[in-house]
């Protein structure tokens, strides 16, 4: 008797759904897509402004899809499963085209967690395909394509060979080095803070009888007070050892702090980037293997979160229902509130068609799951775990006291005023169990603030101290993956899924390195995105790729055509890269070449950092007077285990096998064929080696796992 094929993604979510679904079912994985543009040309065929994509199966996929033709031809019915938004929808389109389906047969199934009553729900109610979702998402593969591939050329001719340009991945690397130039051109200035140590004598209160006041302004200035240099500080500073204090206006209230919303992906990037220092790549993987199914018991697999590409904050009824009986259950009827929160999304072009990123039950709390998963999908478990039932639970509450006092100095009269506030934690509600970290860690924990004395108005003050501190105003801070993804969806550049892989392109570019955390551009990011922002400044414009994005979406509501659209941004973006062709002036390679800590042995000039066919190499800057070259011995940042002397990576004879060698060989013979990493094991502290691109082993204890993301100072 033939079965009805079900067609998803992954081998890890057909194994979970095969479950549920019982053995009427067979359920395959088609390995993600089975139908691409081709790879080495741009597969677009343009005539009469009408695009048409030449879509091929890729050879490793050939197999696969005669599999899944095979399979789907003695099927009744066939279900596709892929995930719920637009590559999703598109992935089961090209899966028809691929296999040659029989659309009769075809049911779209769609489900936002994996689990026994999603599932269920989803194929008792299953539709037709969308088909403007699948012209949205032809639109940007298509956009894409055809930037990077008519884009990418002009990289070639005026800079170098091997680089490329994108819709996304450029205006990332314009922030960064948009930010980059505001810091190099940033002067600092000067400017002095004054605090003085008041004394409150008598205070029955039990809090300290002493505390902080910082200066505001003094009488015949408008606005803050401003003290520019140590002359003036110093002139301050003994007019206020001289004045008599007292107490102004005392206002003391009650402030009231609401828990942060569920996780949309951006927000689960950027609170895993602050918490855990994952990388938003590193995120998504995790997030990944959650939503897919762990097994919690043997041979049952379980999706433990929702689906985790989203950009709503909706929670489904049943989700709330739950959250709500276990905190009553859990901290009892003062932390749970009168209502379900429900909470509003303020980023451009929010679709919340989805849910936000959730436990797909609240009764799987994070012990109960610990002996299930490794080490990070723990911690990224618990992170969602207690967001989501954070944001179900009542604000916070701070009694919070602001003392206005004056000072008013005796010989000349000079008033000025100071101000010192205080708080305390009245009642934890959400914070009990989770509180949002900030990228400038500028939130102070409420239960370690100020505890001011008992104070009223005209009280008298004695003046314990006055001490002046020199400050300097300080640049822009550079992005990390928190602060990069939170500009990127405040612009509407993106959507849920790109954040990842545009980060992930542009340092696999080398455009953007990372420095104690945070993205600094490469001399050669700073070359592309010059040479990029002077001839195609559309391109790159963060106004219109959010304007772009909207109209992508319009044709996700059906509101667009895509065509049209094609058709409307590759006319004159054909033009703008004719005259950028003819007239962008050619990079020489000496303003992308990096510098090096060495000296070339023949005419002591300094030696530069190249690229060639088997790597980087050394070369002198003399370049062609001078044709001195040697290999580059990159150090990597750890020190040899055996002579403590530098680890250098190097190569085989010049081949691409790298190996990692100790740069004091050959007195030293230490080396390894993988790559010995910064970050020390979590668990024991020795060497970690890294095995393959995201993940770590300890050649100590029995660690294997993730690699760690390094600290940021």
């Amino acid at each position: 008797m033939a079965k009805e094929l079900v067609i998803v993604e992954s081998p890890a979510k057909a194994r979970t759904i095969g479950r549920f679904l019982g053995n009427k079912y067979s359920t395959k994985a088609s390995m993600g897509h089975v139908r691409d543009l081709p790879k080495r040309e741009m597969g677009i065929i343009i005539e009469n402004n009408y695009f048409s994509p030449k879509y091929t199966v890729p050879p490793d996929k050939r197999k696969l899809v005669s599999e899944l033709t095979k399979e789907a031809r003695n099927a009744n019915k066939i279900y596709l499963a892929t995930d719920p938004d637009r590559e999703g929808e598109a992935i089961s389109w090209h899966l028809i085209k691929a296999a040659k389906i029989d659309e009769s047969k075809v049911q779209r199934v769609v489900f936002h967690e994996i689990t026994q009553e999603a599932v269920q729900h989803a194929f008792d109610n299953p539709r037709a395909l969308d088909k403007n979702l699948i012209d949205a998402q032809q639109a940007r593969r298509v956009l894409d394509r055809l930037v990077g591939y008519d884009l990418s050329p002009v990289l070639w001719k005026k800079i170098k060979r091997g680089l490329s340009a994108g819709r996304v991945q450029s205006v990332a690397l314009k922030l960064v080095a948009d930010r980059e130039n505001e810091i190099s051109i940033f002067i600092p200035v000067e400017y002095w803070k004054i605090e003085t140590v008041l004394g409150k004598n008598g205070s029955t209160n039990g809090s300290q009888s002493t505390f902080n006041a910082t200066l505001r302004n003094a009488s015949g200035t408008s606005g803050t007070l401003v003290i520019p240099n140590q002359e003036t500080a110093n002139h301050i500073t003994n007019e206020l050892n001289e004045s008599e204090f007292s107490v102004g206006k005392v206002t003391k209230k009650e402030k009231r702090i609401r828990p942060a919303a569920p996780f949309t992906t951006s927000t689960l990037q950027q609170e895993a980037w602050r918490k855990l220092r994952f990388s938003s790549r590193r995120t998504m993987v995790l997030a990944q293997q959650l939503y897919e199914g762990i097994d919690i018991t043997r041979d049952d697999p379980v999706g433990l979160i929702s689906y985790m590409r989203t950009d709503s904050t909706n929670l489904a009824n049943t989700a709330l229902e739950e959250a709500a009986r276990y905190i009553k259950e859990r901290f009892g009827n003062e932390y749970l509130p009168k209502s379900p929160r429900i909470y509003k999304r303020k980023a451009k072009g929010a679709q919340e068609a989805h849910e936000a990123v959730r436990p797909t039950s609240i009764s799987r709390d994070p012990d109960s799951m610990k002996t299930f998963l490794n080490r990070d999908q723990f911690r990224l478990y618990e992170m969602i775990w207690k967001r989501t039932l954070a944001s179900q639970m009542v604000d916070a509450i701070l009694d919070s006291t602001s003392i206005d006092i004056y000072a008013k100095h005796v010989g000349s009269n000079t008033k000025y005023d100071l101000r010192s506030s205080g708080s305390i934690l009245k009642f934890q509600g959400f914070r009990k169990l989770y509180f949002e970290d900030t990228d400038d860690n500028s939130d102070i924990n409420p239960e370690k603030s100020t505890i001011l004395p008992d104070m009223f108005e005209k009280d008298k003050l004695s003046c314990q101290s006055v001490n002046p501190e020199q400050k300097f105003t300080k640049p822009p801070a550079r992005y990390s993956e928190a602060t990069l993804i939170k500009t990127l969806e405040e612009q509407g550049i993106g959507r849920p899924s790109t954040y990842a892989p545009t980060i992930a392109t542009v340092m696999d570019r080398e455009y953007v390195v990372k420095e104690n955390g945070r993205f600094v551009p490469t001399k050669l990011g700073s070359v592309v995105n010059d040479l990029l922002s002077k001839h195609f400044p559309d391109i790159i414009d963060v106004g219109f790729t959010a304007r772009l994005e909207n109209e992508l979406d319009n044709v996700a509501n059906g509101e667009r055509e895509w065509i049209p659209l094609l058709r409307d941004f590759y006319n004159p973006f054909c033009k703008t890269v004719e005259l950028a062709m003819e007239k962008a002036e050619r990079v020489s390679r000496g303003q992308i070449d990096e510098e090096s800590d060495e000296s070339c042995e023949i005419c002591e000039r300094p030696m530069v950092i190249k690229s060639g066919r088997y790597g980087k190499f050394l070369s002198c800057s003399g370049f062609p007077e001078c044709r001195n070259s040697k290999p580059f011995l990159a150090r990597i940042g750890v020190a040899c285990p055996e002579c403590d002397s530098d680890l250098v990576e190097r190569s085989v004879n010049g081949k691409r096998k790298k190996f990692y060698g100790c740069s004091n060989y050959p007195s030293c013979n230490y080396a390894s064929n993988q790559k010995p990493l910064i970050q020390p094991c979590p668990e024991c502290g020795q060497m970690l080696f890294a095995s393959g691109k995201e993940n770590a082993r300890c050649a100590t204890c029995k660690y294997r796992g993730p690699i760690p993301e390094e600290p940021t100072t």
